[in-house]
């Protein structure tokens, strides 16, 4: 199945979310530099590009969810897809807390602030692998004949054999 929302031929999903993804992990490597060289002038950066962040995971997800709505019922790529977006909710979420947390004094972020961005970008890790499975193993939004029941790209079944639910698929 392809992206229902697309912009000249392409998902416009997978176009959004390299910025939250870039903002939001490169907020934290600022953070990491800002504390090992005690220079306060980072945490400030990082508040502003968490900000920017949070508000493209935010339209992003507007399109993931479109494209989640459109994967068949039932399927192995509609329980993965379930756990890429609630996981980035997730994601979003804890850097919102962070941001929070750090509002009343961005040079000066609270050590929970700081914990919960980390934390963050763990969990964005697992979430983008779970949407490289659906894009890159699955075909899904990408492919018209993508393989929604496809095994895990963990198994060392190929992508074009269905689960254990349904039959083999010609190859």
């Amino acid at each position: 199945m392809q992206s229902k929302a697309r912009f000249f031929g392409h998902p416009i999903h997978a176009m959004l979310i390299v910025f939250p993804l870039g903002l939001l992990a490169t907020a934290v490597a600022f953070d990491i530099v800002g504390l090992v060289g005690k220079d306060a002038a980072w945490f400030q950066i990082s508040f502003w590009m968490i900000a920017a962040g949070i508000i493209g995971g935010l339209l992003a997800a507007v399109f993931g969810l479109t494209d989640w709505l459109a994967i068949p019922s039932g399927t192995h790529a509609q329980r993965i897809g379930l756990w890429h977006g609630v996981g980035n909710v997730v994601v979003v979420l804890l850097f919102v807390v962070s941001w929070f947390l750090r509002s009343p004094t961005p040079q000066s972020p609270p050590v929970l602030a700081f914990v919960l961005s980390f934390v963050a970008v763990a969990l964005a890790l697992v979430t983008g692998w779970l949407g490289g499975e659906l894009v890159y193993r699955l075909g899904i939004g990408v492919d018209k004949d993508a393989q929604a029941d496809a095994p895990s790209s963990l198994s060392d079944r190929p992508a074009k054999e269905t689960t254990a639910r349904g039959p083999r698929l010609a190859a």
